[in-house]
């Protein structure tokens, strides 16, 4: 039986809770963003705090939060309230390594373009610089600053406006969709861990085709209950608005024989459907397989 490990905030040291809520919320997509002080300067500092949150206005959120050892703030955060405008760059991982050279604390002033080997390219609508390594970028105004505390760890929520969005014209497939796994994007996990978007992780799954779906509540019992077909099998099973030609097999009784020879070999293939989401064909061997005259 699962046990649960039970942690409150209030009872632990702030790095820990950081540590425990970091291993938990990943991925998390890295927001690689150009600034400039009021000097213009440029600035350039990675950040896992970080997500889309609307497209009308086209709206991006990143967090350079105050720093829980000391609680100072961040070169970045000082830059976006000076210069409320600021180039979103995301991360591919031929440049991971750079981009973590990039994230440390270099003195004020100092242009990580230049420390972490990046190429500045001459933004269109912003004065930020964006990275030409990059396989995409966001030019973004700023629109708002909430501050969410005044203590270390407090965060520091940037909200962006999109005015542009840059792709490498070699990611724009025929039909203009991009090519995700020719992004190869890298996300933020905890401790020292991250995670590559490549063509072994990243998987497709179908949206749920109507709100009319059975659900698992609309599987016979006997096949919700089972033990031969795991969860997420039995969710494609239960995504369907009806159970393709159940009425023909109504009349019989359910009868599931999981020591015979032959229900190993059907089992096998139903899974084999299910896996390529042929839901229709996997209904038809998984009925003949439980329901006999």
């Amino acid at each position: 039986m699962k046990t649960w490990k039970t942690i409150l905030p209030k009872d632990e040291k702030l790095a820990s809770w950081h540590s425990y809520m970091l291993a938990a919320v990943g991925p998390r997509p890295i927001a690689f963003v150009s600034t400039i002080d009021a000097n213009g300067r440029p600035n350039l500092s990675p950040f896992s705090f970080f997500n889309a949150f609307g497209s009308n206005p086209p709206t991006l959120i990143f967090s350079p939060a105050r720093r829980g050892r000391d609680n100072t703030t961040k070169h970045t955060l000082h830059n976006v309230e000076a210069v409320k405008e600021c180039v979103i760059n995301v991360v591919s991982y031929s440049m991971v390594d750079q981009m973590s050279l990039a994230s440390s604390e270099f003195d004020e002033g100092i242009n990580e373009f230049e420390k972490a080997g990046f190429t500045p390219v001459k933004s269109d609508f912003v004065r930020p610089a964006r990275i030409l390594e990059a396989p995409a970028a966001f030019e973004c105004e700023v629109t708002d600053i909430i501050y969410t505390g005044t203590e270390g760890g407090a965060g520091n929520l940037v909200v962006c406006k999109i005015l542009a969005l840059h792709f490498d014209n070699q990611l724009v497939m025929n039909d203009n969709r991009i090519d995700q796994i020719a992004m190869d994007l890298v996300g933020r996990m905890g401790y020292d861990f991250y995670v590559r978007a490549n063509a072994e992780s990243i998987f497709e799954l179908p949206k749920p085709g109507s709100k009319d779906v059975i659900g698992f509540d609309g599987l016979p019992k006997e096949i919700r209950e089972s033990d031969f077909l795991t969860g997420s099998e039995l969710a494609r099973l239960a995504n369907v608005q009806v159970i393709p030609h159940i009425e023909k097999y109504l009349p019989f009784k359910i009868s599931i024989d999981v020591h015979s020879s032959q229900f190993e070999i059907e089992k096998r293939q139903l899974k084999n459907l299910i896996s390529e989401f042929q839901i229709e064909k996997a209904w038809e061997v998984l009925l003949n397989l439980i329901y006999t005259k």
